[in-house]
């Protein structure tokens, strides 16, 4: 799929990327979603599915806050407060952490769509011309940007979660 380059691709692309996941992690049992046995984000970690889900779910939300402070007239902290972008793999076990207290699998999965909703929400709310016509974070696009935190992670954590489902089909 090509990179999104208006409103209306934005949208598509979120869409398609949220249910194809979505189907993939719909296979995974409740009893193995917090077994770590996928490839961590951090070099020579390993994360469960639950994790991986945790971080879809920060980005989300960092997306999402970072309009919260431009609305307010902020400064707005990218990637996050604390954090610089060479040190996503430390952002990854924040996230990790964040959602730490949610061991309810289907309960994990409902925030996640939750969060999916409202990034849709948040991206219906902008014109083409605010989403691709401007720059926003130095020569990116606020759509880029919505993009490369939202539907890029959605795929990876997608193409992530492969080598468990064909682990789990085989067993079956």
């Amino acid at each position: 799929m090509a990179v999104p380059e208006s409103k209306t691709a934005l949208l598509e692309a979120m869409e398609k990327s949220a249910i194809a996941l979505r189907k993939k992690l719909d296979r995974i049992p409740a009893n193995m979603a917090f077994e770590p046995c996928l490839e961590g984000h951090a070099a020579g970690t390993t994360m469960s599915a639950a994790n991986l889900v945790s971080y879809l779910i920060g980005w989300g939300e960092q997306v999402l806050y970072w309009h919260q402070q431009e609305a307010a007239g902020g400064e707005i902290d990218f990637p996050a407060k604390g954090f610089k972008w060479n040190e996503l793999g430390k952002l990854a076990q924040k996230y990790y952490a964040d959602y730490a207290h949610v061991q309810s699998w289907p309960e994990l999965l409902l925030l996640l769509e939750d969060n999916q909703h409202r990034l849709r929400e948040r991206v219906e709310s902008f014109t083409d011309e605010a989403l691709y016509h401007q720059p926003w974070y130095g020569k990116w696009t606020r759509g880029r940007m919505i993009q490369f935190n939202s539907v890029s992670p959605w795929k990876n954590a997608s193409a992530r979660l492969n080598p468990l489902l064909k682990t789990l089909a085989s067993s079956t």
